[in-house]
């Protein structure tokens, strides 16, 4: 355990983490968004600073939150995707994504794909979660094999542009 924290215990340790203004927002941006580039990730809408962008994405690397690649197709590009644990966040980001519909005057673009995710519930969380798997971890990743239809992602995405539309 690293010595410069307050204690032990996992929700100190987790706030430790995530509990500044825009970690859970960068985490947020790749997993909703797909953003993978740090340009993409600097343009959204909470207008991040490039220094704090490049702070958070160098501490969820750090952590294992975020694996840092180069890009084939643009050698000065760095691509980053989601691992493991990462991808265990999106029913905490469901859970938040709820709350806030319920209680915050949230835009309407912005709550489009949580309430897809909050119509479905864990079933849907857990399909977006194989989904994120196959485009961040592999095809091998997910842990179910692909439903017919629309992907979670590609529901979550059409629920956002028929609100911005």
């Amino acid at each position: 355990m690293r010595k410069d924290v307050r204690s032990g215990c996992p929700v100190n340790l987790s706030l430790e983490l995530f509990g500044d203004r825009w970690t859970l927002l960068v985490l947020r941006d790749v997993t909703f968004t797909g953003a993978r580039h740090f340009r993409e990730l600097l343009a959204g809408p909470e207008r991040i600073s490039s220094n704090i962008l490049a702070d958070r994405l160098a501490t969820l690397v750090e952590h294992g939150l975020l694996s840092r690649s180069g890009d084939p197709a643009h050698k000065q590009k760095v691509t980053y995707s989601l691992t493991e644990p990462a991808i265990q966040l999106v029913p905490v980001f469901a859970q938040l994504g709820s709350w806030g519909l319920r209680h915050l005057p949230v835009g309407q673009e912005y709550a489009a794909r949580m309430r897809v995710l909050e119509e479905g519930g864990p079933a849907s969380w857990a399909e977006f979660m194989d989904d994120l798997r196959e485009t961040h971890l592999g095809p091998a990743a997910r842990l179910a094999p692909r439903q017919p239809g629309p992907s979670m992602r590609e529901r979550m995405d059409a629920a956002y542009a028929a609100a911005v539309h």
